[in-house]
């Protein structure tokens, strides 16, 4: 996959993406820089903008919001007072919780003052996805905000294949329904970034029934319900049989994807996290994300062993979403 195709796809659409680590993240600011100078985005700073500059003259000229200062802040904080006052939250705690970075960052998302989100980089993927569901929400009452890892990259086996992951970051043991519902957000994103006919396999230990487990069963369970959308797709099977067609030919001679899957569904959170960093460190390719998935409005995680090149790609990605929405 030629990345850069992302990246001009972006620049077209121009959107304003916040970055709520800027203070205290180096390469946070490493790649801000990187996306101004390629016009892949509007970035906007959260921090002190005199601590920032001083630190880096470079930034002069950037937009950097001080939470502390912002002349909207009431706004942001009855915000985030409505909506989760029934949860016990109160105004004098939404008015503390609305400076914290990551929150604050979110709220300008949820109040239009930026388009989508970026952070992660220096924090657990609860620092970014806590705010994202307790104040943006999923787009639709009872589907689960999910994640997906785009994996590109040349190997051996890979070669420019560009792959989806999911869901690796959020959802620890999700069921047969919850599963289909990844698949179809792990589509959207598929096509949000272009990148041809999406091909899903739910993957297993087991391949068309050859073992008896609830684990594959639920898999079935899943794939049986996407089906109807229409979708190319096939479950349950392992991974060889979803990937060589040759090894599709023996186990699966009758499915869809006939080995050449390109959207790979993981039964639980363990197998695809384990999975996606294994190809990435192993197998020497790419893994962007967590990228989030069924948010209203896009905000998106970064791996705390992130690069610099990750974080541009990240941010081209959730400009892509932002238009999307």
């Amino acid at each position: 996959m030629k990345i850069k195709n992302i990246y001009k796809k972006a620049a077209k659409l121009q959107k304003t993406i916040v970055f709520p680590e800027a203070e205290f993240s180096d390469r946070t600011l490493q790649a801000v820089k990187i996306i101004a100078k390629k016009k892949i985005a509007k970035p906007i700073l959260i921090g002190d903008e005199s601590g920032l500059v001083l630190r880096d003259k470079s930034l002069l000229g950037f937009q950097i919001i001080n939470p502390k200062t912002f002349e909207h802040l009431d706004k942001l904080v009855k915000s985030l007072y409505s909506k989760r006052k029934d949860k016990g939250l109160t105004l004098q705690q939404a008015k503390e919780l609305a400076l914290n970075p990551y929150y604050f960052g979110t709220l300008l998302v949820e109040e239009g003052y930026a388009d989508g989100m970026v952070a992660g980089a220096e924090a657990s993927t609860a620092n970014t996805v806590r705010p994202a569901l307790q104040i943006i929400k999923a787009k639709k009452k009872g589907c689960p905000v999910n994640s997906c890892f785009l994996v590109y990259g040349k190997n051996k086996f890979l070669k420019d294949k560009t792959l989806i992951l999911a869901d690796c970051g959020v959802l620890p043991c999700p069921n047969a329904d919850e599963i289909a519902q990844i698949a179809s957000d792990s589509v959207k994103t598929f096509n949000t970034l272009g990148l041809g006919q999406p091909k899903v396999a739910f993957l297993s230990f087991s391949s068309k029934g050859s073992a008896k487990h609830e684990s594959a069963e639920k898999m079935a369970q899943a794939y049986t319900k996407f089906k109807k959308s229409g979708v190319c797709c096939d479950g349950e099977l392992q991974f060889d049989s979803a990937m060589v067609p040759k090894v599709a030919a023996s186990k699966a001679p009758d499915s869809a994807i006939k080995g050449d899957a390109n959207i790979l569904i993981f039964p639980d959170l363990n197998s695809g996290n384990i999975c996606y960093k294994a190809v990435q460190y192993i197998g020497g390719l790419n893994a962007i994300g967590p990228i989030l998935q069924g948010l209203n409005k896009p905000v998106n995680d970064l791996s705390r062993g992130c690069s610099v090149e990750d974080i541009v790609t990240i941010t081209a990605i959730t400009a892509l979403q932002a238009e999307k929405e």
